[in-house]
């Protein structure tokens, strides 16, 4: 009778165990969820002299950044650029060769990662042979997720797979898989997400709601998204801070609205006298913006009509040499960021090398 009674004691207190460490994290992510609510600001990630060697190749490079609490990060870069390293080095899962890592205020030992954060990176972690439900139940478990059924179908129905919980999800597509892959990043209510790639392998439509869904858990949950992809015009439509990072260093950062001024139509001006023309246009057009470029070329912006533009300077006796709109999309912008100018100059757009690196997939912001 004594062995049952020591079997049932340690069972005693590993169960009491993991019920103190389940308030634990109960308390602390309400006291996180709290603040925010209160809008006391929070540094999501923050990140001091990051750096990952492998051997004598730095494939991160003394990185430092900060996001904050509810914002939209995308990170931007080419392939083998550094994203998913500084990703995986964010949720625990490769060591850092030095730097510090803060997640929601409280640093991060080497290897360890909050319990707040849901992350997917590269392949989702699915076991085939489980259904979607049954994938999402493991996880509510292993983290002690009270009601993890409830917290299952719910994470299930966010990224519209409700209909198929209970298929193996060896049948499901590429792009379902990667919904399945993002609802196990959601389970247990994370304050953090990090998502590479999240779009791979799926349609339009399945890109649209994803996009939806990420832009809701932000905006409706203060959930902070960090997320990499090469589909730029869907960052474009959701992100609202930009990172971009090449051969493993943070080259430049950029809110939302500082890619829209840089990607904006322009109208592109060279004359013999370049100051005589900005003062004349300046007179003629006050609603308009006028610079004159480090070429001595004068960039107006204002929704200026060429023609018009073009018949003042005549009419004043200034002879003009070059006269065109400049239009420039963001892969144009974001591959001169990442090492290579594939402008053309005149209404030359994103060139060959820009649509090997990034595919499009169509629509401005609002579609």
């Amino acid at each position: 009778m004594a062995k049952p009674c020591l079997r049932t004691a340690r069972e005693s207190g590993l169960n009491s165990l993991a019920n103190e460490q389940l308030e634990r994290t109960k308390e602390e992510t309400s006291s996180v969820r709290t603040r925010m609510r209160k809008g006391i600001t929070m540094e999501a990630i923050k990140t001091v002299g990051l750096s990952k060697l492998y051997g004598k190749k730095r494939a991160v490079d003394n990185l430092s950044f900060t996001i904050g609490s509810g914002e939209i990060y995308g990170f931007v870069g080419r392939n083998g650029a550094g994203k998913s390293t500084v990703m995986k080095m964010l949720a625990g899962l490769i060591l850092p060769s030095s730097g510090e890592i803060e997640i929601l205020g409280e640093k991060m030992a080497p290897g360890c990662t909050s319990r707040r954060l849901g992350a997917l990176i590269e392949n989702p972690g699915i076991h085939l042979g489980l259904s979607g439900l049954d994938n999402t139940m493991v996880r509510a478990l292993a983290l002690g997720v009270p009601n993890a059924k409830a917290m299952s179908l719910d994470v299930l129905r966010i990224v519209g797979l409700e209909n198929v919980a209970q298929k193996r999800a060896k049948t499901y597509s590429l792009g379902m898989k990667q919904r399945l892959g993002l609802a196990l990043a959601l389970v247990g209510s994370p304050d953090l997400l990090l998502l590479d790639e999240p779009f791979n392998g799926l349609d339009p439509q399945a890109v649209r709601e994803l996009r939806t869904t990420i832009i809701d858990l932000a905006q409706m949950r203060n959930i902070t998204v960090f997320i990499s992809s090469h589909v730029l015009d869907q960052l474009e439509r959701m992100v609202t801070r930009y990172g971009v990072i090449r051969d493993g260093v943070l080259v430049r950062e950029m809110a939302a609205e500082e890619v829209d001024a840089e990607c904006a139509d322009y109208l592109s001006i060279r004359v013999a006298n370049p100051q005589l023309a900005l003062a004349k246009l300046q007179d003629l057009f006050p609603q308009a913006t006028f610079n004159i470029l480090a070429d001595d070329a004068i960039r107006a912006e204002g929704g200026l009509n060429p023609n018009q533009v073009g018949y003042a300077l005549s009419e004043a006796g200034i002879p003009i040499t070059e006269l065109y709109v400049h239009e420039r999309d963001i892969e144009e912008l974001f591959v001169s960021l990442m090492g290579e100018d594939t402008s053309q100059g005149g209404t030359s757009h994103a060139g060959a090398s820009a649509a090997n690196s990034f595919s499009n997939q169509g629509g401005g912001r609002n579609a």
